[in-house]
């Protein structure tokens, strides 16, 4: 969920911080439509390739700006602090996805008094 309003704002920021038109506006606004479409698949019904594909997205925000020649600009800005974000979360929901806690046998029931 937080990925689509994530990747909304994205969507939006070409046109609330007057970047539209160039090059880092039309990666925001095709990496913003991405990252909408896969989170609307993962409300749907859930899969680990949609956060493997958020986090490919989330990388590629931070590395378009020098990849795409936009560097040192305001999109540049928006698109490495959306993807950071991005990154985070989606690195964060896989790590948890593959998480194991350690199983103790049957010393993990609490007793009390």
């Amino acid at each position: 969920m937080y990925n689509l309003v994530l990747g909304a704002i994205l969507f939006v920021s070409p046109w609330l911080f007057a970047f539209a038109g160039r090059i880092g506006g039309v990666d925001a606004l095709l990496t913003g439509s991405l990252l909408v479409l896969v989170s609307v698949a993962a409300v749907v019904a859930f899969a680990e390739w949609e956060e493997w594909i958020s986090l490919a997205l989330g990388v590629w925000m931070i590395a378009s700006p020098w990849l795409l020649g936009f560097a040192h600009t305001r999109a540049m800005h928006i698109l490495i602090g959306v993807g950071c974000v991005v990154v985070y979360f989606s690195g964060l929901e896989l790590w948890l996805i593959h998480y194991e806690r350690p199983h103790h046998g049957g010393e993990a029931q609490t007793r009390i008094g």
